[in-house]
């Protein structure tokens, strides 16, 4: 298809170069191995004239690229380029040697007609000035820009690797907080990544441009005197017609070579120096100058006074200094029109902020964290400093990875936010927006947790543990040794805020499995079990149903991690009733394997079975039939069953037993109905759920 004239030349090319892009590796090959040809094979007049344009054409593309681009990592190859073409001028060099020490007798077009134009155009036919154009471009590129882009490139490769920790943990904290997600946070750490290797890179590749100009001395003083012995010993040639004509082509040879080189280098120069310039570098610079008309009206009368100065010609500097007045002039307008158009941009935007004030807010307030911590200032270092202690964020990140590998589903992000309502050590932990639990923290200090509540022996300050209420003590970093010869438990703060989540996650596990993550694990965790999936739902139960069966597994603290299991439970379930507490029940007994392993200690499972005589009460006081069964019993009953319970628990929990109870299949979820709402961590089975092979050690029944 035809292009319109409206068409970019960048839109243009690159579809001719993404129809190129299988052949662009094999002409590079072949570019390198052209480049040691001339390293080895002669070449003649016209195919070095042709190198030399080659070699101008690319120095000019590279400094037009450099100028254009709007970051440096856009050109991240640039070390590479720069090695190829100092190559390729390193070879021509020679090339155009070997024809002026074995052709220079014969003329001023021996070495080509492009090195014979440098010479006689550039120098006007005269050494002593060819000479000297030589020598200050030598300067120019090898001690002014070669050098000054060398010590930019090694100090932003320093820096940009002193700054990688900083800027990793603040990618870091980013993705915990919420602002980024997981293939942002990917993209920024390979960006990390790629701009230290740039920057290394051409920290080295500057050294390229270094030997180029130390080798264009050395080629040429060996081309003038070796050219003067060849010319005048070898083919008799005046020694004054020799030195004018092997000095011409030389030092035309030198031209051609540097200038590119200069070229090269000065791109070197404008992509190292780009690092904090955002955009083209034309259009950049212009934003960056045209900020301060001030300077330009200054400039433009100053100016003009150098051109009334007796002595001075007028015309120069008149027309400077008119063209800097024009220029403050023009800016001070296009700044007043930027700043009105800005003041009604401001005024539109508010206005549309008020029409929208009545709806914006209730979204906003709407949204709610799942998860989240809020610290007072005092604790900011738990996330912002990672030298004394592992990093809060880090640490909740490995408690969400844990979870998943527990309990079989990812949690929601945990934000961390700080609250400046809060006391300074002081940390608040909410679940969909309601207080569960708050404690305070000292930091920079080890809280050392004493079971027994005896005395440790240690200087401190005395304290709750702030999630089990445990008898501890603060105490200074330089102890911690101390306190692990004293068999004491030693925890950091940011492992405090960490162990007091886990154990609020855990007691609220059931409600964080939402509709969402439920339709995560189907659609995307499983994918494997996607036929039964489909099979199952809708048609079966509902994706609801199935949420309130894997909420009554967690619940109890049971792992849904076995998802293919407990959906084929769901099926078998589902053909016989629709009642989900008896779905729950039928893929407990499923997952017995599982649940066995769970509760066994020591080899066997400590259980404490219930008794006859209220194995026989709640079946009498189970009314209704089928999906309409409930426990109708009488309260003097239930407070009776629910203080042999306590008195069966606390006795055994004085011999260090924590038996788990025993009942019927039927009456199991009734039992479990009344003991979590009095002992909510006793674990209450049934005979279904007890696998086969297991080991039972029986401690007593309840009477």
């Amino acid at each position: 298809m035809a292009s319109t004239p409206n068409t970019p030349l960048s839109g243009r090319i690159a579809p001719i170069l993404a129809r190129l892009g299988p052949g662009r590796d094999l002409a590079l090959a072949l570019g390198v191995g052209a480049i040691i040809a001339m390293l080895i094979l002669p070449m003649p007049g016209w195919l070095l004239d042709m190198g030399l344009a080659l070699s101008i054409t690319a120095s000019v593309l590279i400094l037009m690229t450099a100028l254009f681009i709007e970051k440096p990592l856009q050109l991240s190859s640039f070390p590479t380029i720069l090695l190829i073409v100092t190559m390729l001028r390193l070879g021509l060099n020679l090339a155009s040697t070997r024809l002026i020490l074995g052709h220079g007798h014969e003329g001023h077009q021996a070495a080509g007609g492009v090195i014979a134009a440098f010479g006689e155009f550039l120098m006007g036919g005269e050494t002593v000035i060819g000479l000297t154009i030589f020598a200050i471009l030598i300067v120019i590129n090898f001690v002014v820009i070669t050098k000054g882009a060398g010590r930019i490139a090694e100090v932003a490769a320093r820096f940009s690797l002193d700054a990688m920790p900083g800027k990793q943990m603040a990618i870091d904290a980013d993705l915990n907080a919420g602002t980024i997600t997981e293939v942002q946070a990917r993209e920024r750490r390979a960006e990390i990544e790629a701009e230290s290797g740039f920057y290394g890179a051409m920290d080295g590749a500057s050294k390229f441009v270094k030997g180029d100009a130390v080798a264009a001395l050395l080629i040429t003083a060996i081309n003038i005197v070796v050219g003067l012995i060849v010319g005048v010993a070898i083919h008799g040639v005046p020694f004054g017609e020799a030195f004018h004509t092997y000095t011409l082509l030389t030092v035309g040879d030198g031209l051609v070579s540097q200038i590119p080189a200069l070229i090269v280098s000065t791109a070197a120069g404008l992509l190292v120096s780009k690092g904090g310039v955002v955009g083209k570098t034309g259009a950049a610079l212009g934003d960056q100058l045209g900020r301060y008309p001030k300077a330009f009206g200054i400039a433009g009368a100053l100016m003009g006074a150098l051109a009334l100065v007796p002595g001075l010609p007028f015309l120069p500097f008149a027309v400077f200094g008119g063209l800097c007045g024009w220029l403050a002039w023009t800016m001070t307008k296009r700044a007043e029109g930027e700043a009105a158009a800005a003041r009604v941009e401001h005024a539109a935007e508010q206005a549309r902020q008020s029409a929208a004030q009545a709806e914006e807010p209730i979204s906003r307030t709407l949204a709610i964290d799942a998860l989240r911590i809020e610290l007072g200032y005092g604790l900011l270092p738990l996330i912002n400093d990672a030298v004394a202690e592992p990093r809060l964020d880090d640490q909740v990140r490995a408690l969400r990875r844990q979870m998943a590998i527990d309990y079989g589903f990812v949690l929601p992000s945990v934000r961390i936010l700080d609250n400046m309502a809060l006391q300074a050590n002081e940390y608040v932990v909410y679940v969909k927006e309601t207080e569960i639990a708050r404690g305070e923290l000292r930091i920079g200090k080890l809280l050392v947790i004493n079971a027994g509540g005896g005395d440790t022996g240690l200087r401190g300050e005395a304290t709750k543990e702030p999630v089990f209420q445990l008898p501890a003590l603060w105490i200074e970093r330089e102890m911690r040794q101390e306190a692990g010869f004293r068999g004491l438990t030693v925890v950091d703060c940011g492992t405090v805020v960490t162990t007091h989540l886990t154990e609020i996650v855990k007691d609220n596990i059931a409600d964080l499995l939402s509709y969402t993550e439920t339709q995560k694990l189907l659609d995307e965790v499983h994918k494997e079990s996607a036929k039964l999936i489909a099979e199952l739902v809708p048609s079966r139960i509902s994706i609801s149903g199935v949420q309130r069966v894997l909420q009554n597994l967690l619940g109890e603290g049971i792992s849904i991690r076995d998802l293919p299991t407990i959906l084929e439970g769901i099926a078998e379930a589902c053909a016989v009733t629709s009642n989900l507490t008896q779905v729950s029940e039928h893929v407990r007994a499923r997952l017995a394997r599982q649940i066995s392993a769970q509760h066994t200690l020591d080899g066997t499972i400590p259980i404490v079975s219930l008794g006859a005589v209220w194995d026989e009460a709640f079946g009498e006081a189970i009314i209704g039939q089928g999906d309409d069964r409930h426990l109708a019993m009488a309260p003097s009953q239930l407070q009776a069953f629910i203080a042999a319970v306590r008195e069966t628990y606390d006795r055994l929990a004085g011999q260090g037993e924590i038996p788990c109870l025993l009942t019927s299949p039927g009456l199991r979820p009734f039992v479990r109905s009344i003991i979590e709402r009095v002992r909510p961590a006793t674990v209450v089975l049934s005979q279904n759920e007890i696998h086969p092979r297991a080991r039972l050690r029986s401690l007593g029944a309840i009477n």
